[in-house]
């Protein structure tokens, strides 16, 4: 084989023309293509370049062209190890031993070439991304006050729904008349409902009838209560007018006023009361016998304090004095009773106004109203019963049984028309005659919603 062409010698160290810099050198020997010097130190590879392989010696003893010394192959730990020297720690390769689940650190000047700075490692909440998987995860921080918030917020919803569905289902359920006289009305402040206690036996079976002690159906609906609840700027006020009262009936001549209600029904019961009190009704509330003693045994009776022993026998009652809660059958009785009072029709208006404030207290306490199932179940028994003028809202009936709530707690006023006679005899029987004086003071004062010269005590 032909001798292979020399190369010049360089010095001990030196590099070879064209080796790359420092950084990128590989470990090569001292001395290329001549003499082996087994004392010759290899340079070793810095951290972070990747270490050529060492190609196989040639069989022979030969080298291939290109085919480095093998000092330089053979690192110089094994070398070490193979003359039986010490080893040399500095001889081991330079691995740096990071703490578990903690990322390197990056030089601050940027990347490994020296580039721009470079994103921060770490979670995601310190900029790292999902590839970070070194890096711990913080925890997230539980925040039962946002949990309690939310919750609370669902519940408020769904009571709102259940309560919107009950109304909505009871109000559906009330029937309407048409209260509002035709022709010029009169104008007054304020605002004036009219509640009717009707003695109609419309939808009892002869058995309720027999039961709650109403007598047969007479073909006709006479009011057995006449209310008049006028709120406004101050107190309201829950105003009786006895159903015996003279009056005149418009187009009628003179008579009881609850005649009115049997001739021309509502719409001439308005008319009638507007006529004689100057005051323009603004709604228009009536409930039958049946449907009152259903009222009162939807709420599960309403307690009241009775005064003296009351034995009578066409009303069906029999109550000792004291404080005791009435069903439907017994409260309708209490409300109707006039033989054994000794004040007879008066004292009839006073219990019934009574009454009226504590059933609509009960009707309108919290346990009812909370709950959406008890709304329903009270709403649709009342609603049967109810019926309102075809111009009232729901709102405004609403209100009207709040007013009464509050008179019933002394938040108002409670009161007869003032009276001159109870027992004047007429040609349309004994009737009660009005105070001319007293009740067209206590009208006037209702008209311009001003405080009431007359008080209750009075009337």
């Amino acid at each position: 084989m032909p001798d292979r062409p020399s190369r010049p010698r360089r010095p001990s160290g030196g590099r070879p023309s064209g080796s790359p810099d420092g950084d990128d050198a590989i470990t090569f020997d001292a001395r290329r293509g001549g003499r082996r010097d087994g004392d010759d130190t290899a340079r070793a590879i810095p951290i972070g370049r990747r270490e050529r392989p060492a190609r196989p010696a040639p069989t022979g003893g030969e080298r291939s062209p290109g085919q480095r010394p093998p000092a330089a192959q053979t690192p110089p730990a094994r070398r070490r190890a193979a003359a039986g020297a010490r080893p040399n720690p500095r001889d081991e390769p330079r691995t740096r031993v990071m703490p578990t689940g903690t990322p390197p650190a990056r030089p601050s000047g940027g990347g490994p070439r020296g580039g721009g700075p470079q994103r921060p490692t770490g979670g995601h909440g310190a900029g790292g991304g999902p590839h970070d998987r070194g890096a711990p995860s913080r925890p997230r921080r539980r925040r039962p006050g946002r949990r309690f918030v939310s919750v609370l917020l669902v519940l408020v919803v769904a009571w709102a729904l259940g309560m919107f569905w009950a109304v909505s289902a009871s109000w559906a359920e009330v029937g309407t008349v048409d209260a509002s006289p035709d022709g010029d009305r009169p104008a007054s402040e304020g605002r004036n409902v009219l509640l009717v206690g009707s003695d109609s036996r419309a939808g009892l079976t002869p058995e309720e009838r027999e039961e709650l002690g109403t007598g047969s159906d007479t073909g006709g609906a006479r009011t057995d209560s006449i209310l008049v609840l006028h709120t406004g700027s101050g107190p309201s006020t829950l105003l009786s007018i006895p159903r015996d009262s003279y009056v005149e009936i418009p187009g009628h001549g003179m008579n009881k006023i609850n005649a009115s209600f049997s001739i021309g029904g509502a719409e001439l019961l308005t008319e009638t009361i507007e006529h004689n009190t100057g005051l323009e009704m603004d709604g228009y509330m009536e409930i039958g016998f049946g449907g009152f003693a259903g009222v009162v045994d939807a709420v599960g009776g309403v307690e009241i304090c009775v005064e003296n022993a009351m034995d009578d026998e066409k009303a069906h009652i029999n109550l000792e004095p004291g404080c005791q809660v009435l069903d439907g059958k017994t409260a309708l009785g209490y409300v109707r009773a006039r033989y054994s009072d000794p004040q007879g029709d008066l004292g009839r208006a006073q219990r019934q106004r009574e009454f009226l404030g504590a059933l609509s207290d009960k009707m309108i306490s919290p346990a009812n109203l909370l709950l959406p199932w008890r709304v329903h179940s009270l709403g649709t028994s009342t609603a049967g019963a109810l019926t309102v003028g075809e111009d009232d809202s729901m709102i405004s009936t609403a209100m009207a049984l709040w007013a009464f709530r509050g008179i019933s707690s002394g938040d108002g006023n409670s009161m007869v028309v003032p009276t001159s006679g109870t027992s004047v005899p007429t040609p349309v029987g004994s009737v009660v005659v009005w105070d001319e004086t007293r009740s067209e003071q206590l009208f006037a004062d209702l008209r311009a919603d001003e405080p009431l010269s007359v008080t209750p005590d009075d009337g």
